[in-house]
């Protein structure tokens, strides 16, 4: 009688809420890259993605340092409570910041400063990503990137090889069938992996919260001259010539993602909180890339044309 209880009981299953899964997939693509690629690099810019990612590299490689550097590519025109919070935290971590300037490119005739309405640096990053992974021999490149941000990153791999001029194929992609990943590469060839490929703009916040992560402030809401162009409002800043009919007002303001000032939106919000900014993402139905983003704009497939040339 026991025996036949105790066998019709249902076993006990141990499941794993969803940050949880989450944070044990990019655990294990992180040590699978420590331990499949010689020189790893974390791209870190101080946005709320890098800053879970360099929080996951903490707990994948806890008890043990970081094993590989972070690197920041700098186009010279970010926000300063951004740069402020980068070295802070990079300093906090106690890992090495390789910094890829695109102001050096400039200076050095390898890139053009772009002139007109929506001139930006962003395009340019490529030049400065690329000849900074050739220069320390980086053969692996975390990135942050989510597929629910944009078309373009929706379609690519967790593990996205680049060849030897660092270009990405769309229609030459890796299977990853049952979490097993490709990561042969030839000399001068490279992979950028994703670890939060799966993730959501949601789950972000989200992990923020659990781990209770800090952020740059500008993400919470605060006061700022702004001008709209095009329906985003852009921060008064050195680096852009507004228009005549381009007025300065203040707003009450945050950022949903962090980058170069002049291409980089704030949306009004009076969230100031982890709650109240979860509830205000919940209810948009437009990504942080399409709200913010004006280099995004260019064109309908201007995010997929950079990444083919490079970019992150």
């Amino acid at each position: 009688m026991s025996q036949a209880i105790q066998a019709s009981q249902p076993l006990g299953r141990y499941q794993l809420s969803q940050l949880d899964f989450l944070e044990a997939e990019a655990i294990f693509i992180m040590r699978e890259v420590a331990a499949e690629f010689e020189r790893p690099v974390l791209l870190f810019s101080g946005g709320k993605d890098s800053v879970v990612m360099l929080r996951l590299a903490e707990k994948a490689f806890w008890p043990g340092a970081i094993p590989f550097p972070v690197m920041h590519v700098d186009t010279g025109h970010n926000f300063p409570e951004v740069m402020e919070f980068r070295d802070r935290r990079v300093a906090e971590a106690g890992v090495r910041l390789v910094v890829a300037s695109v102001q050096e490119q400039i200076d050095a005739g390898k890139v053009t400063e772009p002139t007109g309405r929506w001139a930006s640096r962003n395009r340019l990053q490529t030049s400065a990503l690329l000849e900074a992974i050739e220069d320390n021999g980086f053969d692996a490149a975390f990135g942050g990137a989510r597929r629910d941000e944009e078309k373009a990153r929706a379609k690519e791999r967790i593990f996205s090889f680049r060849d030897e001029f660092g270009q990405w194929d769309p229609k030459n992609q890796r299977p990853e069938l049952w979490g097993t990943f490709n990561t042969r590469i030839d000399r001068g060839e490279h992979i950028r992996v994703f670890p939060l490929s799966n993730w959501t703009e949601l789950d972000i916040w989200g992990y923020i919260g659990r781990e209770r992560l800090d952020l740059p402030s500008i993400y919470f809401t605060h006061r700022r001259r702004v001008f709209e162009r095009d329906g985003i409002l852009l921060a008064d800043n050195p680096h852009i010539v507004r228009d005549d009919d381009e007025e300065l007002f203040e707003a009450t303001v945050r950022y949903r993602t962090v980058g170069d000032m002049t291409c980089t939106g704030a949306v009004r919000s009076t969230a100031d909180g982890l709650d109240e900014i979860m509830a205000e993402i919940a209810a948009t139905r437009i990504t942080e890339r399409g709200q913010t983003r004006a280099d995004d704009r260019s064109s309908e497939a201007a995010m997929e044309d950079r990444k083919r040339e490079g970019y992150f």
